[in-house]
């Protein structure tokens, strides 16, 4: 399991998905780059997401409205929070050798391979503190938000109002988030800047079980529908002396990756925590008035809040697959071991790629590069002509391109070309002309 995280890796470097940041300068650990087929799959994931929660999730009371609220905000928040208390922060070990800093936790899969001896555990807040303002004092310091979810809960009473809303109702947002790391590790899974997709769904305290339990499954339901194999998915529920210091209750979404059972999404029931302590430090009512009970109450939150980048590596992950012998039957083949990415239709990268059968006819040429043309302004393609027919399409299966259109002689004649699938590497002709119109129907 340990040598495919080192096969994802490489072919995540290699082929434009992943690169380490700053790698030029020796790299800058826990950062990465998400390179030109990344960003694409990167937004495919939060596309799907953000269209599952904003146009297909609703309640007759008003639905699921989206926000995008700024990183910094006023360390009041973060206070209110808990974030600056003890709750939000490692238990820390330091090797008075070697200097190193370690997880109390995670010590016993971690040791200092210097043997040398280990100071007392100490807390150590995760929040990453930065300046605002010209003049660098305690006045200044501000942080950059270790979850997206505050942003949300500031603006509750304000969506409320401008989208006339009643509860229950959600509030979604995808955006980056900050946390300095002890132990950042497993590539993309663990790092200091990560990016999250979280939705906050208020309702009344008495119905929260019962929507709990309704994101659970919508929320597991869409990960299956997605790709990814059922054996590799799993939900767990936290006991309470495990839980997040809001939750009352809380389901961890699992995936099986080669370095073991991680969490990729949590689902927490917040009960009232948030909103009536934003309340407490603001001075700001934020209770609910129901004009129909004439009752006014704290709403309960049920969150759901996923990682996009865990996310990605959880559909990378899956998707990857070797064949041996190869699947290509040119004769050129050497019955290699091929790598084919399996994604699901809408994460892929590349839709489609354009290859005339050979690059040293002209007419091949020309037509294949005006067939890209054309298809280019409506879906993610690459065009291709460097090498043998059977390594491009090797090349396309490998970072899970679905369709390859390859330009041949009979395409000069009959205004048609092949069209091989990536799954199922089966062929048939598609004329030209409605060569769009059968891209826009099979990939959805």
């Amino acid at each position: 399991m340990a040598d495919l995280m080192e096969k994802i890796v490489s072919l995540s470097k290699r082929r434009g998905f992943v690169y380490q940041s700053s790698e030029i300068y020796g790299g800058f650990s826990s950062c990465y780059d998400f390179g030109p087929l990344g960003v694409e799959m990167k937004n495919n994931i939060k596309r799907l997401w953000w269209d599952e929660m904003t146009k297909k999730q609703s309640s007759p009371a008003g639905g699921i409205a989206g926000l995008d609220a700024a990183i910094l905000m006023s360390p009041k928040v973060w206070q209110a929070s808990g974030h600056l208390t003890a709750g939000f922060a490692d238990e820390l070990t330091e090797c008075k050798d070697c200097k190193k800093r370690f997880k109390k936790d995670l010590l016993s899969k971690a040791c200092p391979e210097c043997k040398g001896e280990l100071t007392p555990p100490r807390k150590f807040n995760l929040m990453m503190k930065t300046l605002v303002g010209p003049v660098e004092d305690e006045a200044s310091q501000a942080y950059l938000r270790a979850e997206t979810c505050q942003g949300i809960y500031m603006n509750f009473e304000n969506v409320l109002n401008s989208m006339r809303f009643k509860i229950p109702f959600g509030i979604a947002q995808v955006g980056k988030t900050f946390r300095n790391e002890i132990t950042p590790k497993d590539f993309i899974y663990r790092t200091r800047e990560f990016e999250q997709m979280e939705m906050q769904w208020f309702c009344r305290p008495k119905d929260a079980d019962i929507f709990f339990n309704r994101w659970r499954e919508e929320r597991l339901k869409w990960y299956l529908d997605l790709g990814i194999k059922k054996e590799n998915l799993r939900a767990i529920e936290v006991p309470e002396k495990e839980r997040a210091h809001y939750a009352r209750k809380q389901t961890d979404i699992e995936y099986n990756f080669p370095f073991g059972w991680q969490e990729i999404e949590g689902i927490h029931n917040r009960g009232d925590w948030d909103l009536s302590n934003h309340s407490k430090y603001s001075g700001k009512d934020l209770k609910y008035y129901d004009e129909k009970t004439k009752e006014k109450y704290c709403p309960y939150i049920i969150e759901t809040s996923g990682g996009a980048d865990r996310s990605f590596l959880a559909f990378l992950c899956d998707a990857y697959r070797e064949i041996s012998g190869g699947r290509t039957k040119t004769t050129e083949s050497k019955k290699e071991t091929e790598v084919l990415l399996r994604l699901d239709k809408r994460i892929a990268p590349v839709k489609a790629i354009v290859l005339p059968l050979v690059k040293n006819k002209p007419e091949l040429v020309k037509k294949a590069k005006d067939v890209y043309r054309m298809i280019k302004p409506y879906f993610v393609c690459q065009y291709d002509e460097l090498g043998s027919i059977g390594r491009r399409y090797r090349r396309a299966d490998e970072i899970g391109i679905i369709y390859s259109l390859t330009i041949d002689f009979e395409t000069l004649e009959k205004e048609d070309i092949t069209v091989r699938d990536r799954d199922t590497m089966s062929q048939k002709r598609i004329e030209i002309n409605k060569l769009s119109e059968f891209l826009s129907k099979e990939i959805k």
